[in-house]
């Protein structure tokens, strides 16, 4: 693209384009903001990874693999919805609406970290095994079963307590959120990675198999060894001392350290700039290609008309418009999204001819006029007038020759006509709608509507709009 070309499509941006852009860009910058660091995120990068691969698909003519990832791509997005649909309804109900446009989500604040890095290590020290969920913002209902309610508050007596070997649900996982701990006891999903080490028993198989499906963090103290790991997504890191694991806490819960905040704003810049680059890069694709072209023949619509003059004839009354733009644009553009409209309020009676003009034609956003035949319209219009005709029965066929039509009454016998003056000059009778004589073989009576030619003449709103025809047939006497 020369800097002709390119100064030349700058100038054709609209500012209904640059607010499309922006609009859409925040919508994919809170995605990010409100889903990273979770399996839905994760799956949603995926699904975007093959919405690119079709449209490359698709513009390498590769009809098949366009077909078959369009495909997969609409599965996707579907069983996105089922499988996370807590995680989604959680979002969605949230007390504090203006949280999904604005602010970065962050987990309590509330949480005793302090507490929790000592307990921890104090278990660590008495070797006693013990497994600590801090839940993300994905839902674990699904996930962690037989789990017994428990509410109380964080504090190192709670934790040793519910971890001491002749407590019940020692063997299971505590689930801590805010300042409670909301369950003990709690069974969670084991992992069958092949990767983890030998001596990993079941309750490193318990953290890493939660953490893999979940954007939960586990911390997990080994009886055995007495050493602290925490399991954050497929990672498990052993924790020397309680500084690290509070450190990891607080970054983990949102509430990282005075250095942390650089590296966070800068991610975050980092995020929004590429959420405007994708986001233009979609919409580039759908208006680029200004080299398909399309013909749309698409009805003249004649506005403005003085109630005095009607339209006697025109030249064409369809127009053929030569329409460039995207291949995606184009493809879906239907005829009742154009419109081509003539202004009659200037028009003189007679003809008039009317150079067809881009401010004539509404098109659709980044759609393309390239060429118009014919360019030119002709109306001729005639001055409206009213006219009071007499009514006949266009009779076709003949009656049986033992019947003869002796009389026959019509109500009303004139109607009022409105049209051209040079059209209505010529013309002295109405005439109904034919009737078959062929089908009639008794006196009666049958309503009629008047047969109207050319199509421009209309029955005046004074006039009845239907005849009605009263005849009697009688016996023919030789």
């Amino acid at each position: 693209m020369d800097i002709n070309n390119l100064l030349s499509f700058l100038s054709s941006i609209r500012w209904q384009d640059a607010l499309d852009i922006t609009i859409n860009s925040y919508i994919l910058f809170r995605i990010y903001a409100l889903f990273r660091g979770t399996n839905v995120f994760r799956i949603l990068f995926g699904i975007a990874f093959l919405w690119f691969f079709q449209r490359m698909s698709l513009s390498m003519g590769l009809i098949v693999s366009s077909w078959v990832l369009q495909g997969i791509t609409a599965v996707a997005a579907f069983i996105i919805i089922i499988i996370f649909r807590n995680e989604i309804r959680s979002f969605l109900q949230t007390k504090k609406l203006w949280s999904l446009l604005w602010g970065l989500p962050k987990k309590s604040s509330e949480t005793p970290l302090k507490i929790i890095g000592e307990s921890v290590f104090e278990l660590a020290e008495s070797k006693i095994g013990g497994l600590i969920v801090l839940p993300g913002r994905e839902n674990l209902k699904e996930v962690i079963h037989s789990g017994i309610p428990w509410g109380g508050f964080v504090s190192k007596e709670m934790i040793k307590s519910i971890f001491w070997h002749d407590n019940p649900v020692h063997d299971g996982a505590a689930i801590i959120e805010g300042n409670r701990v909301l369950e003990v006891g709690a069974i969670l999903p084991l992992s069958h990675r092949e990767d983890l080490p030998s001596n990993y028993g079941t309750r490193h198989r318990a953290a890493a198999g939660l953490t893999e499906t979940t954007d939960a963090l586990v911390i997990m103290v080994s009886e055995e060894s007495g050493n602290v790991i925490v399991s954050k997504g497929t990672d498990m890191h052993t924790i020397k001392n309680k500084d690290e694991l509070v450190q990891i806490l607080s970054k983990y819960l949102g509430t990282p350290a005075k250095g942390d905040y650089p590296q966070k704003r800068f991610d975050l810049i980092i995020a929004a700039i590429a959420s405007v680059i994708i986001i233009g890069g979609v919409w580039f694709s759908f208006t680029k290609g200004l080299d398909t072209l399309i013909t749309l023949d698409v009805p003249v619509e004649y506005i403005n008309r003085d109630s005095n003059k009607e339209i006697v004839d025109t030249s064409v009354n369809t127009v053929s418009l030569y329409l460039s733009g995207s291949s995606v644009l184009l493809r879906d553009i239907r005829s009742e999204q154009v419109k081509v409209r003539l202004d009659l309020n200037e028009a003189v009676i007679g003809r008039n001819e009317f150079q067809i003009k881009k401010e004539n034609i509404d098109l659709p956003p980044r759609v393309f006029l390239k060429n118009i035949k014919p360019p030119v319209v002709t109306v001729l219009l005639d001055e409206s007038i009213k006219k009071d005709l007499p009514v006949q029965v266009d009779w076709v066929g003949k009656l049986p020759e033992h019947l003869i039509l002796v009389s026959l009454k019509l109500t009303p016998e004139r109607i009022q006509i409105i049209g051209g003056k040079r059209i209505l000059k010529n013309i002295s009778t109405i005439y109904t709608e034919k009737v078959q004589l062929d089908n009639i073989d008794k006196s009666g009576e049958i309503t009629l509507k008047p047969a109207l030619s050319p199509a421009s003449l209309i029955i005046s709103p004074d006039s009845k709009k239907s005849i009605r025809a009263e005849y009697i047939i009688k016996e023919r006497t030789r």
